[in-house]
């Protein structure tokens, strides 16, 4: 198939959202309409049970070939977005939240970046948050492997090679992102922070280029319920779950002492914020879930990465 021939399915992992979930399909199925090489609409649904509407408004798409609805028993981020990767029938496969507003040209943004340049293997695309408007943003990446690219402004307008991605929109090739072995299931759910970091520094270290498309936009909505969001705010927290992908992010990708810094920073900058200043009392909690959070990352660590088992099985041969 040439370049120009090249397909693309769409993927939504989805977890407790209801009217917003509608509303993103809704746009994403309006764009489809007017994109060449458009595939399919797959759902990958983490929530046990919907509100009656918006699993009747489902069920109706689903049946009508609108949507591919994939229902999963237990909510795991990593994993859903390896069922989807791995499902996909596309040529490129597009990941996307389920609480954003696609530009119109979001499918053809990613599609277009393939086709002008072959040879990149992911783009990530521009993300806009609530509040943020697009910006002519220099950027000059700083900083050794784990730092470098973390801080890159995604509302910017100006495309560019990458060495990091934001999952709610980001495209890869198929093939090339199997090979990696697709999302480290590692990361622990429901919050996998740091994920999407170190899947493009893997993709990197295998030789794939990570592009930056400013033409394929979203307006991320971020709200409060439901998603990663669905327990609480991290600053009052003394569960472990919202650093651990952290500190497993740089035990994986980091070095030497980068890696040690890296680790050390994170409990004391987790702390120096506002909330904190204003609420003292909390500051040793969240302090001790920081604790447990290095811990369950060192034993995650001890163990190999989680990655689509058709690589490690490749890799055997």
């Amino acid at each position: 198939m040439g370049i120009s021939d090249l397909t693309l399915s769409v993927v939504i992992p989805t977890y407790q959202r209801e009217k917003v979930l509608i509303e993103t399909l809704e746009h994403l199925l309006a764009c489809a309409m007017s994109t060449r090489g458009f595939l399919e609409l797959i759902i990958i649904d983490q929530t046990l049970k919907h509100q009656l509407e918006t699993e009747e408004r489902l069920s109706t798409w689903n049946n009508q070939g609108m949507i591919k609805w994939l229902r999963l028993g237990q909510p795991h981020l990593t994993r859903s977005m390896n069922i989807g990767l791995t499902r996909a029938q596309g040529d490129i496969v597009l990941f996307v939240d389920d609480d954003i507003i696609p530009d119109l040209n979001l499918l053809n943004g990613h599609l277009n970046a393939y086709r002008v340049n072959p040879a990149i293997w992911a783009v990530v695309g521009q993300v806009l948050q609530p509040g943020e408007k697009a910006e002519d943003v220099l950027f000059i990446p700083h900083g050794r492997t784990l730092w470098r690219y973390l801080d890159f402004p995604f509302r910017s307008k100006e495309g560019m090679y990458m060495e990091n991605v934001s999952a709610c929109n980001l495209s890869v090739k198929q093939k090339e992102a199997l090979l990696v072995g697709g999302f480290d299931e590692n990361f622990t759910p429901p919050v996998a922070f740091r994920f999407e970091t170190e899947f493009a520094k893997r993709l990197g270290e295998n030789g794939g280029k990570i592009w930056f498309e400013p033409k394929a936009s979203i307006r991320h909505l971020r709200v409060n319920s439901g998603g990663t969001r669905s327990l609480g705010s991290h600053l009052n927290s003394i569960s472990p779950i919202y650093g651990v992908g952290d500190y497993y992010y740089a035990l994986r990708c980091g070095k030497g002492w980068e890696k040690v810094w890296y680790i050390l920073k994170r409990p004391f900058r987790e702390i120096r914020t506002m909330f904190h200043l204003k609420n003292p009392w909390w500051v040793p909690v969240k302090f001790i879930g920081e604790i447990r959070a290095i811990w369950q990352a060192l034993h995650l660590s001890g163990s190999r990465p989680k990655l689509l088992k058709a690589v490690r099985q490749a890799e055997k041969k």
